[in-house]
């Protein structure tokens, strides 16, 4: 169907499609999350929250499990180093997105204010937590990350979980944190209504205008501070996966070679920019759907942002650098990738149908009055 360079291209852009859609749609769950003790203030409120997200989060995470699937998959080495690698952080990220369920079903166990309390805090943990690691995470891939591979192709990892909490990851972590919690208070201005809906348009007004400032400072320091990565000479771009096979050098400034190269790449830090913008002007005027709107732009710009400045690269090596993962030599058989895609063809578009009629039918706000009547609400 594709020659093996444009299948790698492919699927390098239906793993970027599947990160933004998990970014976005099981974002806002995470932001919920982490404005939940805040927005809402007796327990009708923190009800009205959790069933804004009540009927959805469920399928939201079948995005974070459809991204692993196709590292797994499609780039079988980035999957080997990550998952092992990262092996502590993706853990603490498991823990949380295990501890929302737990903590939504198990707070209307008993009525007392203490135990629901607890709980709900503990659902914030839930949220935050994940919004951290993804953003701490991100930040190691563009400082590089301690590995290396032998002649047999077997990957090594030099580095342990304190030294991912570097000061440059830690900020990242803070623009995850703010990019989500602008994500789900935009949710929480669609879905509820009342003092809730307020409290959540003050909160996202200031987590976006907070993103704008913390996005800055992200980018100047990667201009300025961080050695990005760059490919010296020619690649095979449709030979045999081989990741010895080529030479890699470290500069600043180097993670901005493709918005030279290609200047259409500036639509990702300009979408990104912009839509915190119009997202915080929106959550003023208490235009909810332009907010959510605005606000999920954002995200996908931030995380194509990303993406695009790392480009061929998947997993830098900072110990390795020539042993670096790229596009084009940590990929699955042309004949793996061929058929996978044919799959993603046939049951992409019905996952996205379902999700989109699911959307529609539970439509509308939850509202107080509706909680204390008694309506058919699970939590």
């Amino acid at each position: 169907m594709f020659d093996y360079m444009t299948l790698r291209l492919i699927w390098w852009a239906i793993l970027g499609v599947l990160l933004v859609g998990f970014a976005i749609m099981d974002g806002f769950d995470i932001g919920v999350a982490m404005l939940h003790p805040f927005v809402a203030r007796n327990d009708t409120q923190r009800r009205v929250s959790l069933n804004t997200i009540g009927p959805v989060w469920e399928g939201n995470q079948v995005w974070f499990i459809l991204g692993g699937g196709a590292v797994f998959a499609a780039w079988p080495p980035l999957y080997a180093v990550s998952f092992s690698g990262f092996y502590l952080a993706m853990l603490l990220v498991l823990i949380g997105l295990i501890l929302r369920p737990v903590a939504i079903t198990f707070r209307d166990k008993r009525p007392e204010t203490g135990w629901r309390e607890t709980w709900d805090w503990l659902f914030f943990v839930s949220g935050f937590v994940p919004a951290l690691i993804f953003g701490v995470a991100f930040g190691n891939l563009l400082q590089g990350v301690p590995f290396h591979f032998d002649q047999a192709l077997r990957a090594t990892y030099e580095g342990g979980l304190l030294g991912l909490l570097n000061p440059f990851a830690l900020l990242c972590g803070l623009v995850s944190v703010a990019m989500l919690t602008m994500q789900g208070a935009a949710w929480l201005s669609v879905k509820s209504e009342g003092e809730v809906s307020v409290r959540a348009r003050r909160s996202g007004a200031l987590a976006a205008l907070l993103l704008v400032l913390l996005i800055s400072a992200a980018g100047l320091w990667t201009m300025l501070g961080v050695e990005g990565f760059r490919i010296d000479g020619v690649i095979e771009h449709a030979g045999p996966s081989n990741p010895l096979a080529k030479s890699v050098t470290r500069e600043a400034g180097a993670w901005l070679d493709n918005y030279r190269a290609y200047p259409w790449m500036i639509a990702a830090p300009a979408l990104a920019y912009t839509g915190a913008l119009v997202a915080a002007l929106a959550f003023a005027f208490a235009a909810g759907r332009i907010a959510f709107l605005a606000s999920s732009l954002s995200v996908a710009g931030v995380a194509t942002m990303a993406g695009f400045s790392m480009f061929p690269f998947l997993l830098p090596s900072s110990t390795h650098p020539s042993q670096s993962l790229t596009v084009w030599d940590a990929s699955s058989s042309k004949a793996t990738l061929s058929l996978m895609l044919i799959a993603v063809i046939v049951f992409l578009p019905i996952v996205l149908a379902y999700t989109s009629w699911v959307y529609y039918v539970l439509r509308g706000a939850v509202s107080e009055a509706a909680i204390r009547r008694g309506d058919d609400y699970y939590y």
